[in-house]
């Protein structure tokens, strides 16, 4: 099970996790040092996928010099999100021919099944609200 608390602090919001991590949350894109919720969702299907993906090339013989991905999406209504783009940007290893061919099935695989996050998105899932006075 995942847990992370999220509490009004003294300057703004913040998320812990159980080990102690801290993000720093605001309602607005104007605070220095904070992430919106949206950023917080885009980062979390980000990292879903990198943190899945990089493993799984590293095991196959195949560690790219640079993986990273950014995640966009633009806000098409109040309350609602458009397309979430994910864009890798990789420097294969050099001298490895097979990198980029295992690098793309390996990260539509991810893409497509095994990120947690992902597929939370893609799917329609229950959220209960409850709230303890």
């Amino acid at each position: 099970m995942a847990t992370v608390k999220v509490e009004r602090t003294e300057d703004g919001y913040q998320a812990t996790n159980d080990r102690g991590a801290r993000v720093a949350i605001s309602d607005s894109s104007d605070i220095e040092g904070a992430f919106t919720p949206v950023e917080l969702l885009l980062a979390a299907l980000g990292g879903c996928e990198i943190v899945t993906v990089e493993p799984l090339t590293a095991q196959r013989g195949h560690r790219m010099v640079k993986l990273a991905a950014t995640v966009s999406a633009d806000k098409v209504a109040t309350s609602k999100l458009g397309t979430i783009t994910i864009n890798y940007e990789v420097e294969l290893p050099e001298g490895d021919d097979k990198a980029a061919e295992v690098l793309a099935k390996v990260a539509k695989r991810v893409h497509n099944s095994y990120c947690t996050v992902g597929n939370a998105l893609k799917e329609q899932m229950k959220v209960e609200q409850v709230i303890s006075t």
